[in-house]
């Protein structure tokens, strides 16, 4: 594909603009190739080599060709066929190891409205990672980078949020995720458990109360709703608000305004609100057991938090990262043959299901590789057919170790020292192994 013309004179004021801008940016040609970088961009992503005359696709993605060719969506290849503004949340090589970064990709036309270059903003989200990591959130399988687009999106506006997924799969997490990555970062992130709170309990728990508003009301009481001005409230298994109170919920959302119980005083709510729950609330919308005017208030954007089963490809990193948090102070590892009893189990109390599992394997280990014997003996009992389709023909034990080492290779972006160091195997085992799987 050739370049366009362009006149000389664009160039230089494009790179002079482009060292303006406080966040990191690139200018690309039609070929992908990198034209110039700004100072905040070296800052940030520069490894020491010079981006300039490389492809985009090689200096991020360490790719021998463009993202949409990768199995990734490329924010290029869409501009020209839009002709717009594109946006898409990417995984990158950068000098702190490989990092979700968000892409805002702009045309830039010639004289005769042809797209000639692309200016590209790069903004780190340093709520999640693509490598194993103590904090935040961690992941690379398509069903998590999936979810990790839409908190991108959703974060930087005060849309209402509702993430819906089964229980354990880190609703909590990501619902911190979204207060990291909105304007309201540096505010309070206060998270109800609407579980656990009878009616009564609810209101004055959220809205607070006056002194002598009920009996043991012997002071004034904020609630949490104040403790949350400026910043997040987390409403977590918000199915379980009784219908009393989701009439008074609903008002809250609906005018910013509130009462403490016992007040006749109108009060001014300043919150983002994130609900989270496991329930179907849409059917319980049907049965009459949830509101339908609170439904549609509180789920303005929704957000689907993956089951483990849908991104078990995300196993080791998991672990390396449950490791790191369960025993900080124990350089620990799963061994092969431990990691394949737990892919090929079902996970229903997903990731912290995982979690309590690494919890329980590290006390029952002294060393510093966990191995099956460590582990829970329901795990290993569970049936192949679960994890590999009912009625589908059971693997052999080589057949299980092929597979594990596929699902890991394919999450791995490191080196193959840090791969053997991961699977407690020397370099010269993993070299063996793998080119048995590329037979």
């Amino acid at each position: 594909m050739s370049r366009p013309s362009v006149p000389s004179r664009v160039l230089p004021e494009l790179v002079s603009f482009l060292e303006t801008l406080a966040e990191p940016h690139i200018l690309c040609d039609r070929e992908y190739r990198v034209i110039a970088a700004n100072a905040a961009y070296r800052a940030n992503f520069a490894t020491g080599r010079s981006v300039v005359g490389r492809a985009c696709y090689e200096v991020s993605h360490h790719y021998s060709v463009p993202c949409d060719q990768a199995g990734e969506t490329c924010p290029l290849a869409r501009s020209l066929k839009s002709g717009q503004r594109e946006r898409v949340l990417h995984l990158h090589h950068t000098p702190r190891g490989e990092e979700y970064v968000n892409i805002e990709l702009s045309p830039v036309r010639d004289g005769e409205g042809a797209i000639a270059w692309f200016i590209e903003k790069m903004e780190p989200m340093h709520v999640a990672r693509g490598l194993s990591d103590h904090r935040g959130l961690v992941g690379r399988a398509p069903a998590f980078q999936s979810m990790l687009e839409l908190v991108a999106r959703a974060a930087p506006s005060d849309a209402s949020i509702l993430l819906q997924g089964e229980s354990g799969t880190g609703k909590e997490l990501v619902a911190n995720a979204i207060r990291e990555a909105s304007r309201r970062a540096e505010r309070p992130f206060v998270a109800v458990d609407c579980s656990g709170l009878p009616e009564t309990l609810f209101e004055s728990e959220v809205f607070g109360h006056e002194r002598g508003a009920f009996t043991g009301a012997s002071a004034r009481k904020p609630g949490l709703i104040e403790a949350a001005s400026g910043g997040t409230l987390f409403l977590d298994e918000v199915g379980d608000i009784p219908l009393g109170m989701q009439v008074k919920l609903l008002r809250l959302l609906e005018t910013g305004t509130y009462r403490r119980v016992g007040s006749t005083e109108l009060r001014k709510a300043d919150i983002r609100l994130v609900s989270a729950t496991h329930r179907p609330l849409k059917d319980m919308v049907e049965q009459g057991q949830f509101r339908q005017d609170l439904y549609y208030r509180i789920n303005t954007f929704p957000i689907r938090v993956p089951p483990l089963r849908d991104r078990i490809t995300d196993l080791p990193m998991l672990v390396a990262s449950l490791l790191e948090r369960v025993a900080p102070k124990r350089p620990l590892s799963v061994t092969p043959a431990a990691m394949r009893v737990l892919a090929q189990y079902s996970f229903p109390g997903n990731v912290r299901e995982l979690r309590n599992v690494l919890e329980r394997a590290s006390l029952m280990c002294d060393g510093e590789s966990i191995g099956v014997e460590h582990l829970a003996e329901e795990l290993s009992q569970e049936p192949l057919h679960a994890v590999i389709g009912v009625g589908a023909r059971p693997l052999d034990l080589a057949g299980m170790e092929r597979k594990a080492l596929q699902a890991l290779v394919e999450a791995h972006r490191g080196s193959r020292r840090e791969l053997a160091r991961k699977l407690g195997v020397s370099e010269r085992t993993l070299y063996r192994k793998l080119k048995a799987l590329e037979a």
